[in-house]
């Protein structure tokens, strides 16, 4: 998995901008509940006044104060009396209690100085201790009993009363409290706005950047699985089935894609949520209710772990029957015309359905079982807010906590579960996306067999076109038996070498030995004087014309068809090869002529269409080496008889292959090698073969009489 990651480094500044939004959306996230506290505490229950430190208060509660204070320096020192000249903070105060018309007579009026946030609230305790004592002179408890509660309360509910006592006296001055109550709520209601607008935008920032990335790495993993395979050769290709490098391609780095929209908020949002909400339910709230999110955190392990188990070993299954899926289909779909002849459509259809019911299956019990997570989680998170409540609403009746606390402890809670359910989500992603990263690096991280050496060789130009077989041998990868052994001869320019033999006797596989399909496996081959193992493979190829034994075309149309090896060649070479290739009269007859559109794989054109085009392709390229495997097996006698004519003049200083069944195609041709079970078993032109070899013999008589083979007089 840290394998694929490695590509996001691409999206360096994106992924660093997205931990900066998540910490900022983290930090904001964290704030709200504080919001809700202070508006439902102090806007709400307290009316606006955040302390139990009147900021402006009557010369004669200050003396009331005095007296129970005993000393009147540690009070008295933090205010000052209001002259006939006020300052400019005194003025500020006086404006903000009683407006800005209000007269006040002269040393009447305390106002408080400015000081620290620390030592204000430090006054705070001290002033609630006092006011809590002044409403005792009124209230019909005992001293003893009000002094028993004032134990009993936390410092939050002592200051909470003796705000009371400050409302109160600011009221007895004549201050607008209603006012004051709103001005703080719409305040703090605005504030708390501005913290969620953070939010909001830093969330939409971070899921368009979080697309933006995963888009990003999905194009790069895709981009270096098809160059890898791009470089396969036969051997890897036969390892990976075309199903499984589909499903790679498009599945697995869909899974992938979908984790790391995910990833970043778990890596980064939710341990920060997480930590930074349990440190705030210390710090801010009821520590004494902390063990309620301890439960809330083991029942949300217990059941995300207890699917983890059941679910990690089918999401491997998953994507090898979404494999087995794709072969079936793939297979069905590409021998259509087959079953049909055959009327076996009810065959196909039973394994397919059979592939069909397997991954349902699977897919059915790992959805029930993913299903199941999330009606638990709010099971258990429903649960936990209920047990807060009843816990909390007990708190709040008995006087030691305020509703304020209550309801930021269920947020910072919420947020904590949150936290984990994110986890727990990543915790089910993830397994099924390791093994999709598993499954791409094992495409990524497979080396071709063949390769370029360190040291590579040119060409050599004074024997340009020569083609040499030395005692080469091969063998399929995993095989134990020779496919080819001991094959030696010589392919010259101006000459044509035919490769004729029975049904598996090894012809398309010698032909594909030159472009390097597969690597001898013992012998050499060498072509223009070098081993085809020292040139670079495109130096190589460059030199050969190939044209395989099934015609393969590309959607495009007729002339990007032919233009393949070069797109930038002149129409009349285009031409001219089309030409050669006996593949005008057919596309003179088409409406678009040259620009006449070619479906995907040649399906809109007829087999030997799609062979003459091949044809074509291979002759507007003109290469030194034409290689013809089979090629002109759906041409009729006489399309075969004009094209091997029109291509004796073009090829004329040029080396020709032919591969062929047809002994008429391979008569004139200067060399035939005949093969037989891997082996050369025969060597020459056709009249010495006819003489000398008993295998072309045969072979040549399954076909033709002796009449039109030219031999007079034979058995």
């Amino acid at each position: 998995m840290l394998k694929v990651l490695r590509n996001l480094k691409k999206s360096f500044w994106s992924v660093v901008v997205i931990v900066i939004l998540l910490c900022i959306q983290a930090m904001t996230d964290l704030a709200l509940p504080d919001y809700t506290s202070k508006i439902v505490n102090i806007g709400i229950q307290a009316g606006g006044i955040e302390t139990a430190v009147p900021d402006i208060m009557a010369k004669e509660d200050m003396d009331n104060l005095l007296v129970l204070a005993k000393q009147d320096n540690d009070i008295l020192e933090h205010y000052t009396l209001v002259g006939n000249q006020p300052s400019k903070e005194q003025q500020k105060i006086i404006k903000k209690y009683l407006g800005k018309d209000k007269e006040i007579q002269p040393d009447e009026v305390y106002v408080l100085k400015e000081m620290p946030k620390e030592e204000k609230d430090e006054l705070s305790k001290q002033m609630a201790s006092l006011l809590m004592e002044m409403s005792i002179l009124t209230n019909e408890e005992t001293a003893s009993q009000i002094k028993q509660r004032m134990d009993e309360m936390q410092d939050s509910i002592k200051e909470q009363a003796a705000i009371s006592c400050v409302k109160e006296i600011y009221k007895k001055l004549g201050v607008d409290t209603d006012k004051l109550q709103n001005d703080y709520i719409l305040m703090a209601g605005l504030q708390m706005l501005g913290v969620a607008s953070i939010t909001m935008v830093s969330a939409v920032s971070i899921m368009l950047l979080s697309s933006k990335v995963a888009a990003r790495l999905g194009r790069t993993l895709r981009d270096q699985v098809f160059k890898k395979v791009i470089h396969f050769s036969n051997k890897e290709l036969s390892e990976f089935s075309t199903a499984s490098l589909i499903t790679r391609s498009t599945n697995d780095i869909q899974q992938i894609q979908q984790l790391i929209t995910m990833l970043f908020r778990v890596v980064v949002y939710a341990p920060i949520i997480g930590i930074g909400g349990f440190v705030k339910v210390l710090t801010n709230s009821d520590s004494q209710m902390a063990w309620i999110i301890g439960v809330a955190i083991l029942a949300i392990l217990f059941i995300v772990g207890t699917l983890f188990i059941i679910g990690m070993p089918k999401f491997k299954k998953l994507q090898e029957l979404i494999d087995k899926l794709n072969q079936v289909a793939r297979e069905i779909l590409t021998g259509l015309p087959v079953i049909r002849a055959f009327h076996k459509e009810k065959k196909e259809e039973a394994r397919f359905e059979v592939a069909n019911n397997n991954l349902m299956k699977i897919n059915l019990f790992v959805n029930r079982a993913m299903s199941m997570m999330m009606p638990l989680l709010m099971l258990v998170m429903n649960s936990i807010m209920i047990l807060i409540v009843w816990v909390g609403g007990h708190n709040v009746d008995q006087g030691i906590m305020q509703v304020g606390d209550m309801m930021a402890f269920i947020q910072y809670t919420m947020q904590i579960v949150m936290a984990f359910l994110m986890i727990s989500m990543i915790s089910i992603m993830l397994p099924r996306a390791a093994v999709s990263a598993r499954r791409i690096n094992e495409v990524v991280e497979t080396e071709p067999s063949i390769k370029d050496q360190a040291n590579t060789k040119g060409l050599n130009e004074n024997k340009k076109g020569w083609v040499e077989f030395k005692n080469v041998s091969f063998h399929y990868p995993d095989a134990d038996t020779e496919v080819l052994s001991d094959i030696n001869f010589t392919a010259k320019p101006g000459e044509t070498t035919a490769i004729i033999g029975s049904t598996g006797s090894g012809k398309s596989t010698i032909v594909n030995l030159l472009p390097r399909f597969y690597d001898v496996t013992g012998g050499e081959l060498f072509i223009d004087g070098v081993n085809v193992k020292e040139v670079p493979q495109k130096e190589l190829r460059d030199q050969i014309g190939f044209v395989p034994q099934k015609g393969i075309l590309f959607s495009g149309t007729i002339a990007s068809n032919i233009k393949y090896a070069d797109e930038t060649m002149s129409d009349e070479r285009m031409k001219q090869a089309a030409e050669i290739a006996q593949a005008t009269e057919f596309i003179e007859s088409k409406e678009q002529k040259f620009e006449e559109p070619i479906a995907q794989g040649g399906s809109n054109v007829s087999g030997g269409q799609k062979q003459r085009l091949s044809i074509a392709r291979a002759i507007a390229k003109e290469p030194e080496i034409f290689v013809f495997d089979d090629s002109f097996s759906a041409l009729d006698f006489k399309t075969d008889q004009k094209l091997r004519e029109a291509l004796a003049s073009k090829t004329k200083d040029k080396t020709v292959i032919i591969v062929a069944q047809r002994i008429s195609t391979i008569m004139k041709a200067e060399k035939i090698v005949v093969l037989e079970e891997g082996k050369v078993v025969g060597m020459g032109t056709h009249e010495e073969l006819m003489r000398d070899n008993e295998t072309y013999r045969q072979i040549a008589l399954s076909q033709l009489s002796e009449k039109e083979l030219g031999e007079e007089g034979g058995e």
